[in-house]
């Protein structure tokens, strides 16, 4: 009987509302920096992060092995441009994901307040560096300061050592509308394009940029070592083909899984991927218009735990969301002359992602789990169907309205004529 009482009283005490009024939407902009490329230089660099081991490998809920070795070397990679006042910058991170705390240490020690801090999601890094407690049982595993120093002090060096490399350089851009490598997981279409963003130091490759939508979850669930997945072994393929530095962005990869081949394993594929990203045609890209970069913030919709628990815990844990989400986020938006690239700390969906393109009218290309990580987004109607990726989202179907409302707002910053 006291059990029983004592499990009830928790269940009413859980049951409470605890997490107040939603605060109101409401966009606050950050940033806005723009400037002709009458000079366009660039640098790239990348670096191995240094892992306290023995350490967690992120990706998977409880219970999470530990390695104390790598299969292959994790690394950031970035690429820094700069046209006269203009500096851009973009870190790409073998890791599940990157927490807002971290993006900010990460710009204030490298002194680049607007660069770009990505993660590849591969789920077979390292983790205990969120310090968020959903994060900790969803991903990554108990928090643990010297992971989190290692994923900053990796960006930081990277980001610190392109900068120290900035030559002349030109833009070349190409895409393949269907790169054969991808398909949906959760029904309906997924995004099937591969786009490369070339940075060439006269007639040399300096870095490229590979934009794609493809889960990177090809290592068992228990690898014994970690490994950066697909990404890695498609950048460092590349590299060591002299085609430069090499980052690959996930797009609208919420609910698009690898196409494999029979037995191919994440080496594999992310050697053929890396050799589909090569055979992309690319044109040099006209900056008469000059580079923009926007950032704005804005404030989430209400935590929602009604896909993700039985109904009679939705209340309990829509309690524990509010406890531990984050509450405002961040969209970005980069103008590369007639391209824009808009930045988001979330997983889109395909169709979720087609919302933001409908946004511009010059050509937009998503690049997820950028700048934190609110986990993924999916339509409204789907949400309200509790189908396709909804049942992996953490806030109410205004989630996609909000993050529209930032993402309009940086669009007409950068000069992208939001409709």
């Amino acid at each position: 009987m006291a059990t029983l009482l004592a499990a009830g009283g928790a269940y009413a005490i859980a049951s409470w509302d605890w997490c107040g009024p939603t605060p109101p939407a409401a966009l606050f902009p950050l940033s806005t920096r723009a400037a002709l490329a009458d000079t366009l230089l660039a640098g790239a660099a990348a670096v191995e992060l240094s892992p306290p081991w023995p350490v967690e490998i992120a990706g998977y809920g409880p219970p999470r092995p530990t390695a104390t070795a790598w299969h292959h070397p994790l690394k950031a990679r970035a690429v820094v441009l700069k046209a006269n006042s203009l500096v851009v910058a973009v870190v790409s991170i073998d890791a599940l994901m990157v927490p807002a705390d971290v993006v900010a240490e990460v710009r204030e020690k490298s002194h680049l307040p607007d660069a770009w801090v990505v993660a590849t999601h591969t789920h077979s890094s390292f983790g205990a560096y969120d310090q968020r407690l959903l994060a900790q049982l969803a991903g990554t595993g108990a928090f643990r300061p010297s992971a989190r120093d290692a994923l900053v002090n990796g960006a930081v060096a990277a980001l610190e050592k392109a900068a120290q490399t900035l030559a002349p350089a030109r833009l070349e851009l190409g895409t393949l509308d269907d790169a054969g490598l991808t398909g949906s997981r959760s029904g309906g279409p997924a995004d099937l394009r591969l786009t490369r963003l070339k940075v060439m130091a006269g007639d040399q490759p300096l870095a490229q940029l590979v934009l794609l939508a493809a889960h990177p979850t090809l290592m068992p669930r228990k690898p014994g070592a970690l490994d950066p997945d697909y990404p890695g072994a498609l950048s460092s393929a590349r590299e060591e083909a002299a085609e430069g530095v090499t980052l690959v962005l996930q797009t609208a990869a919420g609910n698009a899984a690898t196409f494999q081949t029979d037995g191919e394993t994440a080496q594999a594929f992310g050697a053929r991927a890396g050799l589909v990203a090569t055979s992309v045609p690319t044109v040099p890209l006209e900056l008469s218009r000059g580079l923009a970069l926007a950032r704005v913030r804005f404030a989430t919709s209400a935590p929602d735990a009604s896909r993700l628990v039985p109904k009679a815990f939705a209340h309990p844990g829509k309690n524990f969301l509010c406890a531990s989400a984050d509450r405002e986020a961040e969209v970005s938006a980069l103008r590369l002359g007639p391209l824009v690239l808009l930045a988001m700390p979330l997983e889109p969906s395909y169709g979720a992602g087609l919302t933001f393109e409908a946004l511009s009218q010059l050509p937009l290309r998503v690049v997820g789990l950028a700048n934190g990580y609110l986990g993924y987004l999916e339509t409204a109607e789907l949400v309200d169907q509790g189908s396709g990726e909804a049942r992996r989202q953490y806030y109410d179907r205004a989630l996609l309205e909000r993050a529209q409302g930032a993402a309009t707002m940086a669009l007409q910053s950068v000069g992208a004529r939001a409709r």
